[in-house]
């Protein structure tokens, strides 16, 4: 039986490219470090606007067929991140993109917003009892910003941390294991505001015209968060480049020295390539000072109960 690394980190995202846009810096760093770090993506992100026009035609209104392009595009940008294992939750296109509320997309009864819970947070359960994972990142309740695969990421993944560590669920379906931390996503406001002010001074970014502050998901004050992972130059590039690895959802700034430091989604509204990543406990609780290691207190041992593909 395969033995897994000592720290093991999974991180359970809705669509392809919010996993670099999100926790880019942090799978590139516990990569590197040799932790097993594993995605768990929940849709193709087939709704996605696509932002080059040559690529236009992939749009669910057209060819429908976005969804299978961006499998390659989250196969290059794990390859930018340190080749992180990834898995598609009850495998590739299980779950479809569900859009945004009161679109057709959303009445769709194979969208990811319509699932049961338990029936997706079951297969989920079995991915956390084959890695093992110390620590399971997620979103918040709200999702971040209110799309409803993000709220469904949350339900499932919150859900599957509590089966998995349950003996009575699929007894046969491997060793109950109990996930030890479970942080959820957010981005500290006295960064955002500073990397909105960055690219408010002449020459801070090509985009002609800005997002706000409050269309970052996630953003807390300072004060809530329990985590950080502040990115090194070698971090934050890797970071940009899975990014642009995601080329039909990210428009990427080209930067003449040092990492790229904003970016654009397909409302071509600039914003800052945030390379420090922040995070809160699910648990509601916040350290006197952020930790700077996610696994930081934790015992961390290899384990063979389970084993990575």
């Amino acid at each position: 039986m395969t033995e897994l690394p000592a720290r093991r980190l999974m991180l359970v995202h809705a669509h392809p490219d919010d996993e670099s846009i999100t926790n880019g810096v942090t799978m590139a760093r516990y990569a590197a470090q040799g932790a097993l770090v594993t995605l768990v993506t929940c849709t193709l992100g087939e709704e996605g606007e696509v932002i080059p026009p040559a690529l236009a035609h992939l749009a669910a209104d057209r060819e429908d067929a976005l969804g299978p392009h961006r499998i390659g595009e989250l196969r290059h940008a794990m390859r930018e991140l340190g080749a992180v294992d990834h898995r598609f939750l009850g495998g590739p296109g299980r779950y479809r993109d569900s859009g945004m509320f009161g679109t057709p997309a959303n009445e769709r009864a194979d969208c990811f917003w319509r699932a049961d819970v338990d029936e997706a947070a079951a297969y989920l359960v079995a991915e956390i009892r084959q890695v093992r994972p110390q620590v399971l990142v997620t979103y918040d309740p709200d999702g971040g910003y209110g799309h409803p695969d993000h709220i469904q990421a949350h339900r499932v993944a919150m859900r599957a941390v509590e089966l998995a560590a349950d003996p009575a669920h699929a007894p046969g379906g491997g060793e109950p294991h109990r996930v030890d931390r479970v942080y959820w996503n957010c981005a500290a406001r006295s960064e955002v505001e500073a990397g909105f002010a960055r690219l408010r001074e002449p020459g801070g970014t090509p985009f002609p015209d800005l997002a706000f502050p409050g269309d970052v998901p996630g953003v807390v004050d300072d004060d809530r968060v329990a985590a950080v992972i502040e990115g090194s130059d070698a971090e934050a590039s890797a970071k940009a480049a899975a990014m642009r690895a995601h080329a039909t959802q990210i428009a990427v700034a080209d930067s003449s020295s040092g990492p790229p430091s904003s970016f654009a989604l397909s409302n071509g509204l600039g914003q800052p390539l945030l390379r420090t990543e922040h995070f809160r406990f699910a648990d509601g609780t916040v350290p006197p000072e952020p930790l700077r290691d996610l696994f930081e207190g934790l015992v961390c041992a290899p384990d063979t109960a389970g084993g990575a593909r």
